[in-house]
This record gives structure tokens, C-alpha cells and sequence, in this order.
């Protein structure tokens, strides 16, 4: 059997042979391995035609890079480990991070782990996704589940462990967005009324007049605020305070971390901005200017207070003891503002959402806009329709004017 002898090809190429065993082999090589040894493919079939469509498959997917490394196959679960703790961690901001580990351990372990990586298809992640929906979770967790998976098969896929990404085909969850309703200049009057009877008052009145997000607000530092010139530079974002225990496994306090007496600070107060656009001078109207004075001179006043308890970092607005403050104490006095004002419930970025509202009332041009909101400019159209919403006014002005050309008489009748 002349066409079953074995006959040695160049280096590289690959080869087909008749073994011993009574079958057809064959052996492509497909790279290198992480030792610097080519990496070469074994292939069985029971004859000489299988073998060599199997072997032409491998070739293409070869060239096409769709070959998974050589090496333990990881599972979904094993990759999505290592690739939170040892690739995304050192990378992304602390923030990220958290929503990262908490969809990995949370959800996509417990559901999907079992997967081998290059066997994960997009079916299985859709049935996930409503099984999900189905125990309880929100369309929008279902959803950040998504974007985390498909981050993270996305490193697989550039890192050659997989060849292609499942969760790019796969369809996300749908999201229902939400109908926002900004507060009106009336409502907006009455919560700046009440938010003067409370401390750190101008926290608020940036809140709804400039449109600032909860970390920005809470990373204001003195040295970013000039009221001479009448602007405010933003460059920090306040962080979500972690901690771990500091009470020691001798004398466990029996709390959460966070309630521990002794409890110790695991992340940095805030960030830099990242974005060139979060990195913005907006100009300060003259009552907040005013405000924002007479604020200085109350933390003064508390600063003296504490004596040598204070603690100056230099935040704006500040603890009684000029510490940070909490996003979530800041997220539970804004729900306070709301009842002792009497106005109807809205989440704290809502305030923002007014803050736009205003600014299209105003005819500011969008270019304006966009700085003050600190909106990128590939997105900023998108963001504007998202936050800047057809106010009572506005609909009422435009149907005067409907009225006036359809129903007012002609001149000269």
C-alpha cells in the first residue's frame, strides 16, 4: 500500500500517515508552545478521507487563529477567577471592580461555571440570563451580567484561549428604560428652601443648579473652587468606603466590617476624573457663589470647634470633624430633603437630570451643555435626549403658538 507509507514533509507542514493501530493519523502544527517547542496537533480518523478533511479544518482554523491554546482547557469558571483577580483587578478602578467580582461570584460561577470556556455557546448564556430574571434578579442586574461575561470572553478570545466570543452573539437582556420626570422650577424652589435648614445646605443647591454627580459632589476639595473667578474645577470623584475588621480574630466584635469599631479603611477616599470630559470648569451663578461662601465660613467654624479632633483634607463639603462623607448617608439625607420638602419621591440623579432640564429651558447651546454635564462628545447627543426632557412649559409654549396660526384672526378682518 504505497499511498499508506509514511514520508517526511518539510518543517512546519503537516502530515498524514497509516499508524500501526490500523487508523489514520494526523499532525498539524499550529504554533508555538509556551516552552518554545512547536505546537503540533494530533488528529484520529478511520480513514485516509476523514483524516484529511479533518486535518484541512484545522489548517483553516489555524490560519484564521480560531485554535484554542494548548494546555489544561479552562471551564467558565476558572477563567472568570483568575481573569477578575489577576487581569481586570490591577486595571480598572475600584468601582468596576466591585460590580466585576460581584457578578463573577454571585451569578456567573454559580450558573455557568461548570462550562468548559471553548464549549460555552450562546444559547447557554440567554437560558442563564431568564433563569436569572426568573429567581428574581432585575432586567438591569441580568443585563451588567452580560457586559461582565462579555468582557471577560473578550480577554479569552485576544488571549487565543477561545476562538470566538459567545456573548457577542448572544442577545442581552432587554432593559425598559425608565420614564424620568426632572423636578420643576416650583419643586426646585420649595427643596432648595428646605435643604437651608440642613448642614452642609449647598451640597444640594450644586446638586440641582450645576448638575454634579454624587462622587463629583462629594470629591469637591477647596482647593478646586475659586469664587473670586466664579468656577468650580472637577477633577476628583468621591469612592464607596470598604473596610475589613480591625478587632482581630482574638476578640471578633461579631459585626459586618463596615459596623466594626475598630473597623480599618481598604480603599482610597477618591479618584482622579478619568475621562477628558469628567475633567471640566463650570462657572458658579452669584447666589451660589454667595452660598457657597458663607458655607466656608461655617466649616470655619466647625473646624474650630474640634479643636485637634479635625481632620483637614480639605473637602467642601466635609463631616462634623472634616472627613469625607458617606455616598450613603448623602443618599439617605437627599431621601430626607424629599419628605420634609413634600415632594414626590426621585432618586438623587435626578437631580441631575433637572440640572439638564434647566439648561435646555435656558437655550444654552449644546456645546455649553455638554461641558457643564461633562457628557463625552461621541455620546453627547445621545445623552442630551436621555437627560434633557420636553418640560409642562415647554408644551405649553408650543401649543400657544399652534393656537395663535390656527385660530387667531387674519389681519385686517
Amino acid at each position: 500500500m504505497g499511498d499508506q507509507r509514511r514520508t517526511r514533509q518539510p518543517n512546519g507542514a503537516s502530515s498524514i500517515y497509516f499508524g500501526k493501530d490500523g487508523k489514520w493519523h494526523g499532525r498539524v502544527t499550529v504554533g508555538v508552545r509556551d516552552d518554545g517547542k512547536p505546537d503540533r496537533r494530533h488528529i484520529e480518523r478511520k480513514s485516509k478521507a476523514e483524516v484529511t478533511k479533518a486535518v484541512r479544518e484545522m489548517e483553516r482554523a489555524r490560519d484564521d487563529k480560531k485554535l484554542r491554546k494548548p494546555g489544561k482547557g479552562w471551564t467558565v469558571g476558572s477563567w472568570l477567577e483568575h481573569w477578575v483577580e489577576n487581569i481586570a483587578r490591577p486595571y480598572v478602578s475600584e468601582n468596576t471592580y466591585d460590580g466585576y467580582e460581584v457578578d463573577v461570584r454571585v451569578h456567573l460561577v454559580p450558573g455557568l461555571g461548570a462550562h468548559r470556556l471553548d464549549r460555552l455557546e450562546p444559547e447557554h448564556l440567554e437560558s442563564f440570563y431568564r433563569k436569572m430574571q426568573g429567581k428574581g434578579s432585575s432586567a438591569g442586574t441580568a443585563h451588567h451580567v452580560h457586559r461582565t461575561i462579555r468582557v471577560a470572553l473578550g480577554e479569552a478570545v485576544r488571549r487565543g484561549h477561545v476562538p470566538t466570543n459567545p456573548a457577542e452573539i448572544a442577545k442581552a437582556p432587554r432593559l425598559e428604560e425608565e420614564d424620568i420626570e426632572p423636578y420643576d422650577i416650583e419643586v426646585v424652589q420649595s427643596l432648595l428652601l428646605q435643604a437651608s435648614k440642613l448642614r452642609n445646605s449647598a451640597r444640594w443647591v450644586v446638586a440641582l443648579a450645576l448638575g454634579l454627580r454624587q462622587g463629583e459632589a462629594l470629591g469637591l476639595h477647596w482647593e478646586d473652587v475659586d469664587l473670586d473667578a466664579g468656577y468650580v474645577r472637577i477633577r476628583k470623584n468621591r469612592l464607596r468606603p470598604k473596610y475589613r475588621h480591625g478587632c482581630g480574630e482574638g476578640e471578633p466584635c461579631g459585626r459586618k466590617a463596615g459596623y466594626c469599631p475598630r473597623r480599618e479603611q481598604t480603599r482610597r477616599e477618591h479618584k482622579s476624573t478619568k475621562s477628558r470630559a469628567g475633567r471640566r470648569t463650570v462657572g458658579l451663578p452669584d447666589p451660589l457663589i454667595k452660598l457657597l461662601r458663607h458655607h466656608q465660613d461655617v466649616q470655619a467654624g466647625e473646624r474650630l470647634s474640634a479643636g485637634a479632633d479635625w481632620e483637614e483634607k480639605g473637602y467642601v463639603f466635609a463631616s462634623p470633624l472634616g472627613g469625607p462623607l458617606s455616598p450613603n448617608t448623602d443618599y439617605h439625607v437627599w431621601k430626607r430633603l424629599l419628605r420634609d420638602a413634600g415632594v414626590r419621591d426621585g432618586r438623587l440623579h435626578d437631580a441631575r437630570h433637572t440640572a439638564a432640564t434647566v439648561l435646555l429651558l435656558l437655550g444654552v447651546p449644546d456645546v455649553v451643555v455638554d461641558s457643564i454635564m461633562g457628557w463625552e462628545p461621541g455620546g453627547a447627543a445621545r445623552m442630551r435626549a436621555r437627560y434633557m426632557h420636553i418640560t409642562g412649559p415647554m408644551l405649553r409654549k408650543v401649543a400657544q403658538q399652534v393656537g395663535d396660526m390656527l385660530w387667531e384672526p387674519p389681519q385686517g378682518e
